[in-house]
C-alpha cells in the first residue's frame, strides 16, 4: 500500500467548509472530483481539519491511499495531475509518501492558525475576503496583553459555539498566541494542541472585545476558567481566518517529498 500526504491551500470564499452535507460545496468534494479525472476512481481522503464555511487555508493536510495503477507514479506528478483539473481557488501545494499507518487527523501534534484584522476607518478592498474590518480605534497592548494571557492549558467551554452532547472535555492548550501589527492591518496567530469547535473566532472576537474597553482582563481570567459562553465575544468573521499549517512528529514525515 502506497499512502501520501498532501498539503492543500484554498480561498473558503465559495465553499461551505473543508466537507459540507451538500458535497458540491465543499473543498473536499473539488479534491474527489480532482482525483476522479486522474485516476478514474474516488479514493477515501481523511483530513486533518475541518474548516468552517468562508474559512481559508494555506497548510490543509490530507492523507490518501494510492490506486495500485497509479502506485510508481512521482509525487510531482501527482501534485501537477490534480492540479490541472482542480478550480483556481483550491491546489495542492506539497505531496509526500508516508508509512502506512500514517493518519493526517490522529497523527497530528497541533495547528496553527492566523487571523487577519483590518484597523481602519476604510476598508482596503484588496482584503475583502481575507480580513475583518474593525473601524474603531483598537488599544493593541490590551490585546497584546490579553494574548498572552491565553497562552497555556485553559478551560475554553466559554470560547466554543458548543453543539448538544458534543463538546467533550473543554480543556485545550494553546502553546502560541501572538498579536502582530503592520500599520492598519493585525495579524493574531494561534497554535494549539487542538481546538473546540469556532474556538479560534471567539478568541479573537474576545481580543476585539478587549481592544474595544468592552472587557477587563479580571473577565477575561474568569473566561479561561469555564465561565459561560455568553461572557465571551463574537465569534470573529470566518473570512479572516486561515489554516495556517498542521504539525506532526518528525518520526512520521517523510519518506519523500515534492512541493510547486
Amino acid at each position: 500500500m502506497r499512502k501520501v500526504l498532501l498539503t492543500i491551500a484554498f480561498d473558503g470564499t465559495h465553499y461551505e467548509g473543508w466537507k459540507s452535507q451538500r458535497a458540491e460545496r465543499g473543498v473536499c468534494h473539488v479534491i474527489e472530483q480532482s482525483w476522479q479525472s486522474l485516476a478514474g476512481e474516488i479514493p477515501e481522503i481523511i483530513s486533518s481539519s475541518r474548516t468552517d464555511s468562508g474559512v481559508h487555508a494555506l497548510g490543509l493536510c490530507a492523507h490518501v491511499v494510492i490506486p495500485d495503477h497509479l502506485r510508481q507514479m512521482p509525487t510531482a506528478k501527482i501534485i501537477h495531475a490534480l492540479n490541472a483539473s482542480l478550480p483556481d481557488d483550491v491546489r495542492v501545494i506539497d505531496a509526500r509518501d508516508v508509512a502506512a499507518d500514517f493518519h493526517a487527523r490522529f497523527d497530528a501534534m497541533g495547528k496553527e492558525y492566523h487571523y487577519h484584522i483590518w484597523n481602519a476607518p476604510v476598508m482596503n478592498p484588496l482584503l475583502r475576503q481575507q480580513a475583518w474590518h474593525v473601524p474603531d480605534l483598537l488599544d493593541r497592548m490590551a490585546m497584546q496583553k490579553a494574548a498572552s494571557t491565553i497562552v497555556g492549558k485553559h478551560d475554553f467551554r466559554a470560547f466554543t459555539s458548543k453543539r448538544e452532547g458534543m463538546l467533550g472535555d473543554p480543556f485545550r492548550e494553546v502553546t502560541r498566541c501572538e498579536i502582530s501589527c503592520t500599520d492598519a492591518l493585525i495579524k493574531v496567530e494561534i497554535a494549539a494542541s487542538g481546538f473546540l469547535y469556532k474556538m479560534c473566532r471567539c478568541i479573537v472576537g474576545t481580543l476585539i472585545a478587549v481592544g474595544r474597553g468592552r472587557m477587563s482582563h479580571e473577565r477575561l481570567i474568569a473566561l479561561l476558567s469555564g465561565a459561560p459562553r455568553e461572557m465571551a465575544g463574537m465569534n470573529a468573521p470566518a473570512h479572516g481566518l486561515t489554516l495556517w499549517r498542521v504539525e506532526y512528529p518528525q518520526k512520521c514525515l517523510p519518506l519523500s517529498r515534492a512541493s510547486c
